[in-house]
């Protein structure tokens, strides 16, 4: 699917042109954005394609660091762009709460559950998940059991994450890491002797299912254990050469696609991995940003990154840069998110004039309030808010006993509670 790129010969004659080119900006630009040759082909102006392409490879050449798993050595190079964007990433995804994105210490439980939702989602709908996001979110809200693969998938990566966020202090290991796989898989493999269990055969490869042709073919099984073991300790200890934390957690991300140690759900275990990763070494914020939500809507792109890589001598820098823009999406993206929930607690901050009205119960209000259909019950409110089931109920009850909502008996244990037909009645009547 990729275009084979002319054979770089290291060879003095090319110097002086990269040093032309360099001097010209043109190098930089090609750099930061770690373009291949079917990119670069169509940027020559003064000078060939293929010596443009040779000066380039030169260039990464000489400023490259390597790094090796098993047999396989790999390469790549920290450019401008990585560098500028790792120092925000260090601003921002550590810290506190409050100077990263302005939100108070007290309200992390409720963006933290929300992300953790979107990225169970996204991840799995990326590898074939079929269900919608409002039905994939009621399930978690509610605690319903799945009632088919793609929700089992989804539920699977819920549990995968929160399983991540109590562990993330740990260091890892090839036990933990077919025990995550087991997490992430259970009840959706073909096979349920694959969960959490590697790969016994060299038939499994990564397929363009448009038309066949395989696109990558994994290392022998019998190498699985030793890339395992280099890639835990890799995960665990510091190299020599200082690699930042943050290029390090999309190395590993990378590892696990390409060794595909699993017959199914490696891209998965592989996102996970990075969130651990990432945790481990104190970037708290990854735990609210939806990586797979943006990889999702590039799946394209990244995929493209994985096989550039390879096809151009093992060289992360494909992956890297596309994964370090992924996440400025992401951090983006919570921002808004952020600024469109500190809205929506500004808008319900009204129904807190209401006597015996918490801010919890202010925010269910609110939700009643913009959608007359909505059906809540207590282990919906007591997984958005983050509070026992004791709690929820209270606060579900005193506000059937306000007259704002009202109960639906579902079964003899289980109730519903809608909106009541005096709400409008009943808050007109409070906030006069």
């Amino acid at each position: 699917m990729i275009e084979t790129a002319p054979i770089f010969d290291r060879n003095n004659d090319v110097i002086p042109l990269m040093v032309k080119l360099q001097n010209q900006g043109i190098i930089k630009d090609i750099q930061d954005n770690y373009l291949y040759w079917d990119k670069i082909k169509y940027k020559a102006k003064d000078c060939k394609s293929e010596e443009l392409w040779y000066a380039v490879k030169f260039f990464r050449y000489l400023r490259s660091s390597e790094l090796q798993f098993g047999n396989y050595k790999f390469n790549y190079l920290i450019t401008d762009y990585m560098q500028r964007t790792l120092h925000q990433f260090d601003l921002h995804i550590g810290g506190n709460l409050g100077s990263n994105v302005g939100i108070a210490e007290t309200d992390k439980t409720k963006f933290m559950i929300s992300s953790i939702m979107e990225e169970a989602i996204s991840s799995s709908q990326m590898e074939g998940a079929s269900t919608t996001r409002k039905k994939a979110k009621e399930m978690i809200q509610q605690d319903k059991k799945p009632r088919n693969k793609s929700e089992q998938m989804i539920m699977n990566n819920y549990i995968t994450m929160k399983h991540i966020v109590q562990h993330k202090s740990e260091e890892i290991s090839l036990e933990k890491i077919l025990y995550l796989h087991k997490l992430i898989t259970s009840g959706t493999l073909d096979d349920k002797e694959d969960e959490g269990t590697l790969r016994d055969d060299n038939e499994v490869h990564v397929v363009n299912h448009v038309n066949g042709e395989i696109v990558h073919t994994p290392p022998q099984h019998e190498e699985l254990n030793e890339l395992l073991k280099d890639l835990s300790y890799f995960f665990n200890n510091d190299n020599q050469n200082f690699i930042h934390p943050i290029i390090k957690g999309c190395i590993i991300h990378f590892m696990i696609g390409w060794i595909h140690p699993f017959s199914d759900g490696n891209g998965r275990t592989a996102r996970a991995l990075f969130y651990w990763y990432m945790l481990k070494r104190g970037y708290w914020l990854t735990e609210y940003l939806s990586i797979s939500r943006i990889i999702k809507d590039t799946k394209a792109q990244y995929e493209k990154a994985y096989l550039y890589t390879e096809i151009d001598g093992n060289d992360l820098g494909y992956f890297i840069t596309y994964h370090i823009k992924t996440m400025e999406k992401a951090y983006t993206a919570l921002k808004e998110y952020i600024s469109r929930k500190q809205r929506e607690v500004i808008q319900a901050a009204k129904f807190m004039r209401i006597p015996s009205v918490n801010e919890r119960m202010a925010q269910i209000l609110k939700v009643i309030h913009d959608d007359s259909d909505r059906v809540l019950n207590i282990k919906e409110i007591q997984s958005r808010f983050n509070v026992s089931s004791f709690t929820a109920r209270t606060d579900l009850k005193t506000l059937v006993e306000l007259g704002f909502l009202e109960i639906i008996q579902v079964n003899k244990k289980k109730q519903n509670f809608i909106k009541s037909d005096n709400f409008d009645v009943v808050l007109n009547k409070h906030l006069k």
